[in-house]
């Protein structure tokens, strides 16, 4: 039996990706510095879209992709150089045109605290013109398979 505690994830069936914090990724004061949390949030999101098809090539070929409008990140705890940590994140929100949002929980696994929660909200944009466009059937078909329900939604404050 392990003594690593399990994780107490805000959502069921998270996307996850492993992290182990870097020397590298600590600012000063020590502990990841707050920029490189938000490259981890863009790594997953990424991983995660990819995994269901969302590959560039489809961005490419539809000439669409879904552009970060909005980053709300809660830093409730500090992650520390040589800190294993998962990251998990749910598509929470899609209005079936425009929008959609993710939402994003940072556990360090150690001690099964939750270090960070976060939510993005986003639009799809014509790639050329970098104008709100509606997103093609394909967007729509990979992002209305994946929502999960009971998340902070898009009009929601942050607690």
């Amino acid at each position: 039996m392990s003594d690593t505690p399990a994780l107490n994830w805000d959502l069921p069936s998270p996307f996850t990706q492993q992290i182990t914090v870097s020397p590298d990724d600590t600012d000063r004061l020590g502990h990841a510095n707050n920029v490189v949390y938000l490259r981890w949030l863009e790594d997953v999101s990424w991983a995660h879209i990819e995994s269901l098809g969302m590959t560039w090539a489809l961005h490419e070929e539809t000439g669409k992709a879904m552009a970060i409008t909005r980053t709300e990140i809660d830093y409730l705890a500090s992650a520390n150089a040589g800190d294993e940590l998962e990251l998990g994140t749910w598509l929470t929100d899609f209005d079936g045109r425009f929008r959609s949002a993710r939402q994003f929980q940072l556990i360090r696994k150690s001690d099964g605290k939750t270090l960070v929660r976060a939510l993005s909200t986003h639009a799809c944009v014509d790639m050329k013109s970098q104008r709100p466009s509606r997103m093609p059937p394909e967007f729509k078909r990979i992002l209305g398979s994946v929502l999960v329900t009971g998340g902070r939604g898009l009009d929601q404050p942050t607690s």
